[in-house]
């Protein structure tokens, strides 16, 4: 699995980005922009159980990850039409303010390492990187298990510091200063 320090995969993949079928596709790079950073996620598979707490849960903290210049993908297996479909069953996906992204052809998710053999899909995995394109966090949990995206949110605050920052430091605490 690619980790810390790794320059994150520069690939494109298509993206739904609203309800609308004359509307919904995108191409979406995983390229660095200058002076962004980007929040990478992975869910399994569409029209599941789990999966949906999540993304609805980065979505309502879109414009915090926005406020410290984040731009959020939230990326699966699954094709851009079975996205599609997913978002406009489910209401709490319905107004996503970021693309659900396909990598039905797994090369971003192999590349990075994180293919579940037995299941075929996605771990459950998140990756902040920074504008130069490096991976900075990983966190990968088991696929019965949801993330905390505003713990994810809380690790980009203390990354964006450039300051070494205690266990459970929050943005506008005292980070740690080498004496």
């Amino acid at each position: 699995m690619l980790g810390i320090g790794a320059k994150f995969p520069e690939v494109t993949l298509k993206g739904v980005v609203s309800n609308d079928i004359n509307t919904a596709f995108k191409d979406v790079s995983t390229a660095a922009k200058p002076g962004k950073w980007k929040v990478v996620f992975f869910w399994p598979k569409d029209f599941t159980f789990v999966c949906p707490t999540e993304i609805a849960a980065f979505g309502a903290l879109n414009e915090d990850f926005n406020d410290r210049d984040a731009e959020l993908l939230g990326i699966s297996t699954d094709s851009e039409f079975v996205h599609l479909a997913w978002r406009q069953a489910k209401e709490e996906l319905n107004a996503l303010p970021f693309p659900m992204v396909s990598d039905i052809r797994r090369e971003l998710v192999d590349t990075l390492g994180i293919l579940n053999a037995a299941e075929g899909v996605a771990q459950r995995a998140t990756y902040i990187v920074d504008p130069d394109g490096i991976i900075r966090f990983v966190y990968v949990t088991d696929l019965d298990v949801g993330r905390n995206p505003s713990e994810v949110l809380r690790v980009l605050d203390a990354l964006q510091t450039d300051e070494l920052c205690p266990c459970n430091w929050q943005k506008g605490q005292e980070t740690l200063k080498v004496a």
